[in-house]
């Protein structure tokens, strides 16, 4: 029998090129970064705003404990001599600390010195001397008083006050603003808020 003829087997086919292999993408881990990143600055700048604001709060706050005005005017001033006072004269000459300083007569007709406080026993207001009338009239709503500092018109619901006075071994008027004294409640009676001047 004859050989069988060997088919002839097809020629391998050449290898195929090979695709280049792509880069794998980087991961996103890169972009929360930058979110966390950016979080993390809105919260630190919203920590030091909130602490500033609260330092600013504070010392606003402390701020109130010390007083523009450090030193208090003096409670006492003195008033001049003895002998420039007129009787029965007003003089608005320390009208602007508080007070009118006045040469008249008590009840008994003894010739006094007595300090009228120029804030009206109604709401504060100060009063205006009106010579020609010969009374305190209050702008603000009316009130009259003598010039014993006796109310007897207006809303006043009491006399003006007076403060204490006292003479110096030089003849001197001293006004001692921190004592006052109030009729209504006896306290014209004493001879501090008066000094008797029948010598002078």
């Amino acid at each position: 029998m004859p050989d069988p003829v060997p088919t002839p087997t097809p020629a391998a086919a050449p290898p195929a090129a090979t695709a280049p292999v792509k880069p794998v993408p980087p991961k996103p881990a890169a972009k929360t970064e930058s979110r966390r990143g950016f979080l993390l600055e809105w919260i630190t700048t919203a920590w030091i705003a909130f602490i500033a604001s609260m330092t600013a709060m504070f010392l606003g706050t402390l701020r109130f404990l010390f007083p523009n005005v450090l030193s208090e005017p003096p409670t006492t001033f003195r008033a001049g001599d003895i002998s420039s006072y007129e009787e029965n004269k007003v003089s608005d000459q320390f009208k602007e600390v508080g007070a009118w300083v006045i040469r008249g007569r008590n009840e008994s007709m003894q010739p006094i010195i007595y300090a009228l406080s120029t804030t009206c026993t109604h709401l504060g207001c100060t009063p205006n001397w009106l010579e020609s009338d010969r009374k305190f009239k209050c702008p603000c709503h009316g009130s009259g008083f003598m010039i014993s500092g006796v109310n007897f018109e207006g809303p006043a619901p009491r006399p003006l006050e007076r403060y204490a006075i006292r003479k110096t071994d030089d003849n001197q008027i001293v006004v001692d603003k921190s004592r006052k004294f109030q009729r209504e409640l006896g306290q014209w009676r004493t001879r501090i808020h008066t000094y008797r001047c029948s010598k002078e």
